[in-house]
């Protein structure tokens, strides 16, 4: 009953009460990463896959410029990462705007983390299953590791939630997400600004 129906209403509820409350902010947060980004924009939109791999456009605070080399392609990340994204990316703020996706339907407060759309055909059919529930802002993997850990490490979380979805499972993550927030815990990979790039193996 909680997967099928109160989980949905549960979430639809606290995100729209949440952007009722904070709309404030992440109105001053815009502003804030408008100029920070060097007119880069302060949202940053892209297509991920959802439930039952839907595709539907993900809404985050963007935290990097868009700057390029002498030929025309982006820096690295590292390098085009700015000291207000760091920020904004280290606290989470960054994730806040999905509160739309979830108001919406795209997404769910708890649930596996929505990828990049060209992962879809890397997944193994147990990797798969992320995709039978809606991706959420946080999830049992970002409780467990978030950018730290492997990607098979992660995608084994994912579908462990996957079959053990409940609201106390639910209530859980979130005890656990707002405990690594402040404590600023396992916000980017040892090796990288941002997570490496699944390619099928790793």
């Amino acid at each position: 009953m909680y997967r099928n129906f109160f989980k949905r209403f549960f979430d639809f509820c606290i995100a729209l009460v949440a952007l009722l409350l904070i709309g404030w902010f992440l109105i001053i947060i815009a502003i804030w990463l408008h100029f920070a980004n060097k007119g880069a924009g302060a949202f940053f939109f892209q297509e991920r896959p959802g439930k039952d791999a839907k595709i539907f456009k993900v809404i985050k605070f963007k935290t990097m410029t868009d700057e390029c080399d002498a030929e025309g392609k982006l820096l690295p990340d590292a390098q085009r990462l700015t000291k207000v994204g760091k920020f904004i990316r280290s606290t989470s703020i960054d994730e806040l705007p999905q509160l739309i996706n979830v108001l919406k339907g795209d997404m769910a407060l708890i649930g596996p983390r929505p990828l990049r759309v060209h992962y879809l055909p890397l997944y193994s059919p147990e990797q798969a299953r992320r995709h039978e529930v809606r991706p959420g802002i946080s999830g049992w993997a970002q409780c467990h590791g978030r950018n730290a850990i492997s990607w098979t490490e992660k995608f084994k979380l994912d579908v462990w939630y996957v079959d053990h979805v409940s609201l106390i499972t639910d209530l859980k993550i979130i005890f656990i997400t707002i405990k690594n927030v402040l404590m600023r815990k396992d916000v980017n990979n040892a090796t990288a600004a941002t997570m490496y790039p699944f390619d099928g193996t790793n």
